[in-house]
């Protein structure tokens, strides 16, 4: 069965910075976990990891919790494969559009996003539009290699509405979309999602097993 839940209306969010913004969208948000091993044969390891969703009247505002075993973030520029750090991503898809996009996140904020109808045809976001989504990390923004032990982080994103084509005076009653945790190349790698997704291999390039996300 599909997960669903309400993207909570906060427009004062607007006025604050973005450190302040997480802070209210964690009090005000129900917190959802990102638990479903989607591939246990591949990997069963599942760091804990949740995020609370809002939205002022421009942008949907997502703060990501995670506490993981070991700790990576070798990608140090936008367009990386961030999949492979310790990550945590957004996969979304507007009603009436064949296209999905994903923004995938490393650890420290770089961003990794484009928007496609087949996942081997992506449209890369150009420097301005990945420059448009603001990325504030507990961690900081500078590369390092593994860490061992146990980790604690937050990532708290902003990604403006009309970079989805989205009119905030118009807004459709859902969206449809996932979010997931991954490191492929971590020394504990993961591959988890919000809702599952099923199939052979992993592959979180799936808009058929999006859950709804209603405004």
């Amino acid at each position: 069965m599909d997960r669903s839940l309400i993207i909570t209306y906060m427009p004062g969010l607007e006025t604050m910075t973005l450190d302040e913004a997480s802070d209210l969208v964690l009090r005000a948000s129900a917190p959802h976990p990102i638990d479903c091993v989607c591939w246990p044969d591949v990997t069963s390891y599942a760091p804990l990891t949740a995020f609370a969703i809002a939205r002022s009247d421009s942008a949907l505002y997502i703060r990501f919790d995670v506490k993981d075993m070991g700790l990576r973030a070798v990608v140090d520029s936008d367009l990386g494969p961030v999949a492979q750090d310790s990550c945590v991503e957004f996969f979304v898809q507007v009603p009436g559009s064949d296209e999905y996009w994903n923004f995938e996140f490393n650890c420290i904020g770089m961003l990794n996003a484009s928007h496609r109808v087949e996942r081997d045809k992506p449209t890369r976001l150009t420097a301005e539009q990945l420059a448009s989504v603001e990325r504030l990390s507990t961690l900081g923004t500078q590369p390092f290699a593994e860490r061992e032990g146990m980790h604690e982080w937050t990532l708290t994103v902003k990604l403006p509405l009309a970079l989805l084509g989205l009119d905030s005076n118009n807004l459709p009653e859902q969206l449809r979309g996932n979010f997931y945790k991954c490191g492929s190349a971590t020394a504990h790698p993961h591959y988890l999602a919000w809702n599952e997704v099923d199939g052979d291999t992993p592959n979180f390039h799936r808009p058929d097993c999006f859950g709804t996300l209603w405004f």
